[in-house]
């Protein structure tokens, strides 16, 4: 079972990304404080559950947070800076975006930029080991597949709207095929 809190004395945000290995469209980040001692039989990391249950999580808990938060770094941005580099702008982007500033954040993986004047733990698997953290990777990624899905309206040759951006073969294919669109990351090689 996930756990609600990392320090009970601090009001907590989780931070996760989405798109971190994709080879088009930006990198998005979501920022999201639960309540103190919630819980949620359901909520896990985004990748263990169905495209069905993320929906549904989505709506529960942007109801149930105390605040929540989703910000992106664009494909460009990631080109300029690199695309860890990038993941922490957007993390940065999702606090700016709080309506309540968190007194500690919890970040999904090994390294983060600090935030000026909050401190952060970062957690290695996080967002299966807290629900603060599995939270943000469900509005992050429920938040970049929808964007995914519109883009692919108009960029049908590339089935964004099956692999999100994400290096499949089906992906690599298509980018030979028919070239880069004004959202690949041109610093990512695609074979």
């Amino acid at each position: 079972m996930l756990r609600s809190h990392y320090n009970i004395d601090a009001l907590e945000a989780g931070l996760d990304e989405a798109g971190r290995g994709c080879l088009a469209g930006p990198v998005v980040a979501a920022a999201v404080i639960l309540p103190k001692d919630y819980t949620h039989h359901l909520l896990n990391d985004s990748k263990q559950l169905s495209k069905i249950q993320r929906n549904i999580l989505r709506i529960e808990i942007k109801r149930d947070a105390l605040a929540y938060a989703v910000a992106e770094a664009s494909h460009e941005e990631i080109d300029k800076i690199n695309i860890l580099k990038a993941s922490f702008l957007a993390m940065h982007r999702a606090i700016d975006k709080l309506v309540f500033r968190p007194e500690h954040l919890l970040i999904d993986g090994n390294r983060f930029t600090p935030y000026p004047l909050i401190s952060h733990t970062c957690i290695i698997k996080g967002d299966a080991k807290f629900l603060s953290i599995a939270a943000a990777s469900i509005l992050a990624k429920t938040y970049r597949d929808d964007l995914m899905e519109k883009l692919a309206e108009d960029f049908p040759h590339y089935k964004w709207q099956q692999n999100a951006g994400y290096p499949t073969q089906f992906h690599k294919k298509a980018i030979k095929e028919h070239g880069f669109t004004p959202f690949h990351r041109l610093t990512f090689k695609s074979d």
